[in-house]
């Protein structure tokens, strides 16, 4: 089986199948915060999460939504000179506030030129009624989808990164969005500590079976400035290896199911602020190790689901 030239669909391929052409993702703040650090759940956010959030390399909070898709167009432009794009709300909880604020951000946002879809990265429990009949309206407006951060299904693992919900709270929301008709793409995260080769894997099996429409795969990176590094300075802990995260990653795709859109393959941390793995910096190496893991293999996407 063959996507193109992947053994697995990626996102772009499914975009340029859809639309024609090349579609480029826009990083934005909308300057939201999180129920996990705001003290309603909690007041640190994850134990992994930066002062930043998620969203290390979206633009300044401080410009209006349509002078940060400007400036990512500019930013971006040196790597694609012409294409399509998706407006993406990336940084903290992108749900996390008024109907009448999330409706003017994401209306401004799939309003600018050349912008033909919109995606929004949230929390399972930030999906009140008001706000998953909003993004119906804009599923119908627009190319959507919204990202939900599972990270594991396991429970002491989310204790640990201080997650804030139970697998329910997921299961209910990946529900509600599909009910919409809303796609929906999971994140994952790779090298938790204590977590097993299996452990991951379950959550991958997990997953294959919810109707998520896409998946993210990050591997776990330690960052100065977060709690899991002041964790990881006094509790040192086993830290995957280049060859063990590739491993893991192949026997992931095996295990999906064909029609998934493989969004991403490994995590991106801002080199100044990267303690470890260090190996996650040579991403294209990263990303061709897969590719070549599956053709020694002879694998592909959803052999084994």
């Amino acid at each position: 089986m063959m996507w193109g030239d992947k053994r697995y669909l990626s996102l772009n391929y499914e975009l340029r199948k859809t639309f024609g052409t090349k579609v480029i993702k826009l990083s934005l703040d909308g300057g939201f915060t999180c129920p996990n650090r705001d003290g309603t759940i909690g007041n640190r956010g994850c134990i992994f999460c930066g002062e930043e959030g998620s969203g290390e390399f979206t633009s300044s909070r401080k410009l209006s939504i349509k002078d940060q898709i400007e400036s990512q167009k500019r930013f971006l432009s040196k790597k694609w000179s012409e294409g399509k794009y998706i407006s993406f709300f990336q940084n903290f909880t992108n749900t996390y506030s008024t109907v009448k604020d999330l409706n003017k951000k994401y209306s401004e946002a799939i309003s600018q030129n050349g912008v033909v879809g919109l995606a929004i990265a949230t929390r399972p429990d930030c999906l009140s009624e008001e706000v998953l009949k909003l993004l119906e309206e804009f599923n119908k407006k627009t190319f959507l989808w919204v990202e939900l951060g599972l990270q594991t299904i396991h429970g002491e693992t989310a204790k640990f990164i201080r997650r804030g919900y139970e697998l329910d709270c997921y299961e209910k929301a990946i529900m509600e969005l599909n009910k919409r008709n809303v796609k929906v793409v999971t994140h994952l995260i790779f090298g938790l500590p204590n977590e097993t080769n299996k452990d991951m894997l379950d959550s991958v099996k997990y997953i294959s079976n919810t109707n998520t429409w896409g998946v993210k795969f990050h591997n776990l990176y330690i960052q100065e400035g977060t709690d899991l590094y002041n964790y990881y300075i006094k509790n040192p802990f086993h830290i995957l290896s280049i060859d063990e995260y590739i491993s893991l990653v192949v026997d992931s795709i095996e295990l999906l199911p064909q029609n998934m859109v493989v969004h991403r393959l490994t995590g991106d941390g801002k080199k100044e602020l990267l303690v470890e793995p260090r190996w996650t910096l040579n991403k294209l190496k990263v990303l061709s190790s897969i590719d070549k893991e599956l053709k020694q293999r002879n694998t592909y996407q959803g052999i084994y689901y």
